[in-house]
């Protein structure tokens, strides 16, 4: 490639998200600031918790000598604007929450290469690349014979060493190179983890080209509608769709999954685990979890987006877009063709009347004040409800209470006392069912009890918990039970 294209792809890479964010002139405080507070431990936070993690450590800055004038919301929207930052809102959350771009989780980590020390041609680096070269070999190869052949010494090489472990000679890595691998592997997970980041901006890109596609297609259907109104899903069927599919099926596969668990608590329960950091340990152990969480939510992603497009096309939306483009378009070439002709201050004998918005001051919007809706003097209790004697013979047609066991507790207590109510009675023996038990009774009350008719008495309270734990009372006749006349079978009412 010559210097001159080189230089053209240089020049549009700045002004891309990340070679502005390192090239910043607070660039140290701000890749500081967003890998404290979003990478190093949550990777989602909340806006006003954002807001105020990040207002506090830059008064500790400024203290310390720090150019940074503006305050925690200022910056954020500068990031955010900049393609620093991203901002959702999750259906689960109460607030926006802030996370890291792809291109700021990109400077973040080639900062940390440059200060991390260790060798860069690692042994395990090496190995990596001549087991999966011999791997690419063994697989590409279409000759019977040479196949065979490549698994025979792969065979004899197992057998020989499981015969020098019969044998008493098992060689395994010293601690050193154990530990080297390990933060090989971390940093390569590391990094496989803020790649759903980057597949999750492709599909987005994906998704604004579909729909670009879609408008700009000239006829009755393009290529995209076609496959559209034949059922494709074309997002998952792209190379960036087929490619998260399959990364997402063997992640969410039962026997990789499993294989996967036990290898890293076996490798975490080796004497070689203790030397490594604890920010290392909690990240191999949040491994599966946070691989999962991350394709799970570009996996959603994928989906919305498909189930938009389609949604977008065959709803015939797509028409009035496309219409209103080609009118855009047209005024667009109708004004350069008048540009040579009319200068810009020229009558053209046509008044314009533009819409508009009204602009206030924001001085002048009047905050809510919560205490205007309160409500003088409290809310009042509610009334015990009252329940009729027709509404208790409705209920008991259509429920199914145990009435032996109720007429059991009124016999007992009748083998002590002369006479009992139906209140009496659930002070003894709370109600099992609820308003069942309460029907029950005064069931039994109408058909065998003796009903109190005098005005001042002729009601009583009872109290319950219902299913759902809440304490609840009503209103009932006063129904008693008298020990003489109480004798009935247990074959029901």
């Amino acid at each position: 490639m010559k210097a001159a294209q080189r230089v053209a792809i240089n020049s549009r890479l700045r002004k891309e998200s990340i070679w502005r964010l390192l090239a910043a002139d607070n660039a140290p405080a701000i890749l500081a600031l967003l890998q404290t507070h979003l990478l190093d431990k949550e990777r989602r936070v909340a806006s006003s918790i954002l807001h105020d993690r990040i207002g506090r450590d830059l008064d500790i800055l400024r203290t310390r000598g720090c150019d940074l004038p503006q305050t925690a919301q200022v910056y954020l929207t500068q990031w955010l604007a900049a393609g620093f930052l991203e901002r959702t809102f999750q259906q689960t959350a109460s607030e926006e929450e802030y996370e890291l771009s792809a291109a700021a989780v990109q400077a973040i980590r080639f900062i940390d290469g440059l200060t991390e020390k260790h060798t860069v041609a690692t042994e395990t680096r090496l190995a990596m690349v001549i087991q999966q070269l011999v791997l690419l070999a063994e697989q590409t190869e279409s000759n019977p014979e040479t196949r065979i052949q490549t698994l025979m010494k792969e065979r004899q090489r197992i057998d020989a060493q499981i015969d020098a472990i019969n044998a008493g000679k098992l060689e395994t890595l010293d601690d050193e190179r154990a530990l080297e691998r390990s933060r090989e592997i971390i940093a390569l997970a590391d990094e496989l983890a803020s790649d759903f980041r980057q597949v999750r901006d492709e599909f987005q890109k994906l998704n604004r080209q579909l729909r670009e596609s879609v408008m700009e297609s000239d006829g009755g259907r393009g290529e995209v509608l076609e496959a559209l109104f034949a059922g494709v899903d074309v997002i998952a069927d792209s190379d960036a769709g087929r490619t998260f599919k399959a990364f997402w099926r063997l992640l969410t596969d039962p026997e990789q999954s499993a294989g996967f668990d036990v290898a890293l608590e076996q490798v975490l329960s080796r004497d070689f685990a203790h030397q490594l950091e604890r920010q290392e340990k909690r990240f191999l152990l949040q491994l599966t979890r946070l691989l999962l969480e991350q394709g799970a939510e570009v996996h959603e992603v994928l989906q919305n987006f498909a189930r938009g497009l389609k949604q977008f096309v065959q709803s015939r939306d797509y028409q009035q877009q496309r219409r209103l483009s080609r009118l855009i378009k047209t005024a667009q070439r109708a004004a350069l063709a008048a540009k040579d002709q009319i200068r810009a201050n020229e009558n053209i004998g046509h008044t314009l009347y533009l819409t508009s918005s009204k602009i206030d001051s924001l001085s002048r919007q009047v905050l809510h004040d919560p205490s205007l809706d309160m409500i003088e003097g409290g809310i009042p209790l509610a009334e015990t409800a009252e329940i009729s004697l027709e509404a208790v013979s409705e209920l008991v047609a259509q429920s199914e209470i145990d009435f032996c066991r109720l007429q059991g507790h009124i016999t007992q207590l009748l083998e002590k006392r002369s006479q009992i109510s139906v209140a009496e009675v659930m002070e003894h023996y709370p109600a099992e069912q609820g308003l069942g038990s309460v029907v029950g009774y005064l069931a039994i009350g109408v058909r065998h009890g003796v009903r109190v008719d005098s005005t001042g008495d002729s009601t009583e309270t009872v109290d319950w918990e219902g299913a759902d734990g809440t304490p609840r009372s009503a209103r009932i006749p006063r129904i008693y039970f008298v020990k003489e006349s109480f004798n009935i079978s247990h074959d029901g009412i």
